[in-house]
């Protein structure tokens, strides 16, 4: 009854239930593992998941999908893909005795955590109890941790507590311990889903640190190169060559540091948007003498996330000045070509004077030259009349000559040159 659907309709709309958080029953045990993977270990990853599968008789994950969950005896896995890394939470039911001491990946079989493609950036481990009808004892809580400082705060509205210290301990595990006060199953499974987020994308966030710390030393020293180059463009030392080419290696620096950093630097800012918004919906509430996770983020995550900011727009910074340093060198050199243009128009006009006076000087004699031979034969045609008989006086003759044929070659002269600046101002200009 309705016109045809979207292509993308129905995945759209699933898209908001997505990756739902499990409903969790008291007490409950849970192990978290986020691994780095790359494209090419994709396919390894849904191999090794479908050999389980196969060991529990258990249907597979459908080709191409990117979340799976299912049981297996007493354990039920979830296995999620992000886009750089992938999730994997194990539940189990039941209380253990001392919180910690028997996880849930325990119930896996040996080995098979380990040969997961990937390199591991979180491993947790979660013990989710009913809390005691009192306030739960400091020191019963830190001893859970092996005395360190521990970081929590009520969850929820009051609806329980959460307790960690953001440590990696002697089993490569960080540690999360839930207090039930009066949790339903979907919230429990929502605050244990958003304590192991705020872990993962904590970390991952922080892969940016490292780089940011590089990136610094190598920024300080592309800036004193920088200034030292826009002195000595201030102070015209130095060949235009020379600065170009120590320009062009600070540009090419600049784009090597921007190309290698801004995607984990884009990643942080991400990561770190992330954590805040876990860490606001885990609505806190103060436990006397305990720092909440917020005021922990804001003293020790938050600082690490300045620094990757500061970093990434030194680097967008500096590359704005390297350009407008190449802006200022292409001025100068602009400069000078026009100045060099300027002294060669010059002396090509120095060149047409003294072309011109040379010509005067030539047409002068020519005109001499001319006259001389024109005259040289008016006196052979008077001595070949005084020969045939002809009363002419040879001399004369030649001497009357000299003043008419000099009057006649210079007119002849003064007209081509006329006709030759009539054709120049014919000509047609270039448009």
């Amino acid at each position: 009854m309705l016109p045809p659907d979207h292509p993308l309709r129905l995945e759209l709309a699933d898209e908001v239930h997505a990756r739902p958080p499990e409903l969790l029953a008291t007490p409950t045990r849970a192990s978290y593992l986020a691994l780095l993977v790359d494209a090419d270990s994709r396919a390894l990853e849904h191999q090794h998941l479908a050999r389980l599968c196969a060991q529990y008789e258990v249907a597979p994950p459908a080709p191409g999908i990117t979340q799976f969950s299912a049981r297996f005896g007493e354990l039920r896995l979830k296995w999620e893909r992000h886009g750089e890394f992938s999730g994997w939470t194990l539940f189990t039911a039941g209380d253990a005795g001392a919180p910690f001491g028997e996880p849930a990946s325990a119930l896996l079989p040996a080995g098979w955590l380990a040969q997961l493609p990937g390199q591991t950036v979180v491993a947790a481990h979660a013990d989710l109890r009913a809390a005691a009808a009192s306030d739960t004892d400091p020191a019963w809580v830190a001893g859970c941790f092996g005395g360190q400082g521990i970081v929590g705060a009520g969850l929820g509205g009051g609806a329980g507590e959460a307790y960690t210290d953001f440590r990696i301990h002697a089993d490569g595990h960080a540690r999360f311990l839930l207090l039930d006060r009066g949790f339903s199953p979907r919230q429990a499974g929502r605050m244990l889903q958003r304590l192991f987020e705020i872990e993962a994308y904590r970390m991952l966030a922080l892969l940016a640190l490292p780089i940011a710390r590089e990136q610094a030393s190598r920024i300080v020293a592309i800036e004193k190169s920088l200034v030292e180059l826009t002195a000595g463009m201030a102070g015209e030392r130095g060949s235009d060559e020379s600065l170009l080419q120590e320009l062009t290696r600070l540009a090419a620096e600049v784009e090597s540091a921007l190309a290698a950093s801004q995607f984990r630097f884009g990643a942080c800012r991400a990561y770190a948007d992330l954590v805040r918004r876990r860490i606001t919906e885990l609505r806190e509430s103060r436990i006397g003498g305990i720092q909440t996770l917020d005021e922990f983020m804001a003293r020790r995550f938050t600082p690490a996330v300045a620094t990757c900011a500061t970093v990434s727009q030194r680097l967008h910074d500096l590359s704005e000045r390297v350009a407008q340093a190449s802006g200022l060198l292409a001025t100068r050199v602009g400069i000078a070509r026009e100045r060099q243009n300027q002294a060669l128009l010059a002396s090509m006009d120095r060149r047409a004077k003294l072309q011109l006076r040379l010509q005067q000087t030539v047409e002068g004699l020519s005109v001499a030259a001319i006259v001389y031979y024109v005259v040289g034969l008016v006196g052979y045609l008077a001595k070949a009349a005084k020969a045939g008989g002809v009363a002419v006086d040879p001399e004369l003759t030649v001497g009357a000559a000299i003043p008419l044929v000099g009057l006649v070659v210079m007119l002849a002269v003064r007209r081509a040159r006329r006709h030759v600046r009539d054709d120049e101002g014919s000509e047609p200009r270039p448009h």
